[in-house]
């Protein structure tokens, strides 16, 4: 009996598409096949999901276009802990967004690091955070804050940790702090 081998991964490729949620590819390719009944290949290839914010020619996507990385605010204590200790501590701040539509995915999240998704309901006023490392050191900004979006303007955010959740906000404000319930308070990624 010959089992399956394959070779360690390949490095993680860029992103499929700048300036939208996509993904990067890994592979691995087989060194040598099962024979007599030995264990077949595992998976030669894996996907991971990933945002690219400059396009091919080395530009800035437009703000409009790229969705926000969103998580949940408390995440953000051990965020400010790490950079104060880095020395990398910058003023950050907040925007304030309406949610406008969520997707059905965000319900279905049972993993301890998603429960928070289920505080998203639709109508909702939701305070997201911009703070180191997330905050560009060139621009000040964070990717998917919705600066330069016209009034009204449907945004789009996605929830990390389940693909399945996101939607879209429209940005009201943006505050040099946060005042919402923990529950509806999020960091951009």
């Amino acid at each position: 009996v010959i089992p399956c081998v394959v070779s360690q991964w390949s490095v993680w490729s860029g992103c499929a598409e700048p300036c939208k949620t996509t993904y990067r590819v890994r592979r691995r390719h087989v060194i040598q096949e099962p024979r007599n009944g030995g264990e077949p290949c595992p998976p030669l290839e894996e996907r991971a999901g990933c945002v690219e914010y400059w396009t091919r020619q080395g530009t800035e996507c437009k703000q409009s276009l790229i969705p926000a990385l969103i998580t949940t605010g408390g995440f953000g204590k051990a965020r400010k802990k790490r950079a104060a200790a880095d020395g990398n501590e910058r003023a950050g701040y907040c925007v304030e967004f309406q949610l406008v539509a969520i997707t059905p995915g965000c319900l279905q999240s049972h993993h301890s690091y998603t429960r928070w998704m289920q505080y998203l309901r639709e109508g909702h006023t939701v305070c997201v955070e911009c703070q180191h490392p997330a905050l560009d050191t060139g621009s000040l900004h964070c990717y998917g804050d919705g600066s330069g979006s016209n009034k009204n303007q449907l945004l789009q955010w996605q929830a990390v940790g389940n693909p399945r959740c996101k939607g879209t906000w429209k940005r009201i404000r943006q505050l040099d702090t946060c005042s919402c319930p923990s529950v509806h308070s999020f960091l951009f990624i």
